[in-house]
């Protein structure tokens, strides 16, 4: 199985993968280089969520994509909550290239009001709670919305973080060797 690269200009997207930087909750990076894969299906999904985000005006800045089960242990290790991240011993989506973490951006690339910052580990990042601005309430519905309709299922607890259906049933767990070059520290 071969992932696809998500790159502009053939995915009208911006990126600002977390795990390339010290800019994430591990305060330092865990990818050795900036990448953005999914699978062929994800993919696929997400030039249509492309497709339906610019009919209202809007775009996708990208966080994260396929995560390399390697990458999954050192997230795993310094952070080991179920709510928030998967243990690496069941897989997780991003290994699989059937995960996506994204944000809505308008048309001066801003992103829209969300509520929390990605990768914010508090119950204030689930969806449908009540204790955001009602503006930031609106935007992650309609990114709900945007997400579901180019069929990617929703992680209750991460407003940012979607998925392939039934992922861990359909799509084996892959390390960092499913891309060249390595996007793991040697």
């Amino acid at each position: 199985m071969s992932l696809v690269e998500i790159t502009s200009p053939a995915f009208d997207v911006d990126f600002d993968i977390a795990y390339a930087t010290s800019n994430n909750f591990t305060g330092k990076p865990v990818y050795s280089r900036p990448a953005c894969y999914l699978h062929a299906d994800g993919a696929e999904r997400l030039g249509r969520a492309i497709a339906l985000a610019a009919q209202l005006g809007l775009r996708f800045k990208i966080f994260d994509a396929f995560r390399p089960s390697e990458a999954q242990w050192v997230l795993w290790n310094h952070t080991p909550d179920p709510e928030f991240l998967a243990d690496p011993k069941r897989g997780s989506p991003h290994s699989m290239g059937a995960a996506v973490d994204l944000t809505l951006i308008d048309a001066t690339g801003a992103e829209l009001d969300m509520g929390t910052a990605f990768d914010a580990f508090t119950p204030l990042s689930h969806h449908g709670v009540l204790g955001i601005p009602a503006d930031a309430q609106r935007n992650r519905a309609i990114l709900l919305g945007i997400m579901t309709a180019a069929d990617w299922d929703f992680y209750r607890n991460e407003w940012w973080h979607y998925q392939l259906f039934n992922a861990r049933a359909k799509y084996p767990v892959l390390g960092n060797g499913a891309v060249q070059p390595s996007m793991m520290p040697a």
